[in-house]
């Protein structure tokens, strides 16, 4: 069994190039609500000095609030949003003599898309139309993950491994106290539960059935580092 462990990265927190040995994909900031070409190329690179799948994680264009604030904007706007930011990642990459493997939504706009279908046809439309081969991460058995299988585009199922599930299957909003695992420890049971029994515990004990096909960590959270190792080394 191989396990793919994800990680958001030129976002400016700091620790990548200290993750990086742990993880096997990461999705790169494309400036929108993080990030500049300089944090791109120099992420780029140490993918390939680490040898990670090169991924592009576009977003709302809105560094204020870090991609994390829901906008309401037409279908064709949203199309433009995710096209800019490929052609803009492809550019360095390709100046890079590198591929693009995945594209994984941010923030607002990751979890707009896993609750409506709408939304989550016209990214994985995008995404499609630009390049085929590419493969698009979203949440487990969401619209994102549906739309996207419906037009025949590549997808991958992902899971959290510092985050709480609702009974629903939904991650529990950042607004609420119990919304993060902070407890390493914790944090590695329920990615192996994940794993190995294809389960999740809620927030309320239910058991509920996941797909477990990459595993995301967050560079941002506390003790990301540490707590990258310990999930890399326990699924090896």
């Amino acid at each position: 069994m191989q396990t793919d462990i994800n990680c958001d990265m030129g976002e400016g927190i700091g620790n990548d190039e200290l993750i990086m040995p742990y993880i096997s994909s990461a999705n790169i900031a494309c400036g929108y609500h993080a990030g500049d070409v300089n944090t791109m190329k120099h992420t780029i690179g140490l993918c390939i000095q680490h040898k990670v799948s090169i991924g592009a994680h576009p977003s709302f264009l809105d560094k204020s609030n870090f991609g994390r604030t829901e906008m309401n904007i037409s279908s064709n706007d949203l199309y433009d949003l995710i096209t800019q930011q490929l052609y803009l990642f492809k550019e360095l990459t390709d100046l890079m003599n590198q591929k693009i493997n995945h594209v994984k939504p941010h923030g607002a706009l990751y979890n707009m898309s896993a609750k409506n279908s709408g939304i989550a046809n016209v990214i994985a439309k995008a995404v499609k139309e630009f390049d085929s081969d590419l493969i698009l991460f979203g949440p487990n058995d969401s619209y994102s993950i549906r739309e996207a299988k419906a037009i025949g585009l590549k997808t991958t199922n992902e899971v959290f491994a510092d985050r709480t599930y609702q009974d629903n299957g939904s991650l529990t909003p950042r607004s609420q106290p119990n919304a993060l695992i902070e407890n390493k420890d914790e944090s590695v049971q329920q990615v192996l539960q994940m794993i190995k029994e294809g389960t999740v515990t809620t927030v309320s004990g239910k058991i509920i059935s996941v797909a477990a096909e990459t595993i995301c960590i967050h560079g941002d959270g506390k003790n990301a580092v540490a707590l990258a190792k310990a999930i890399h080394d326990a699924i090896k």
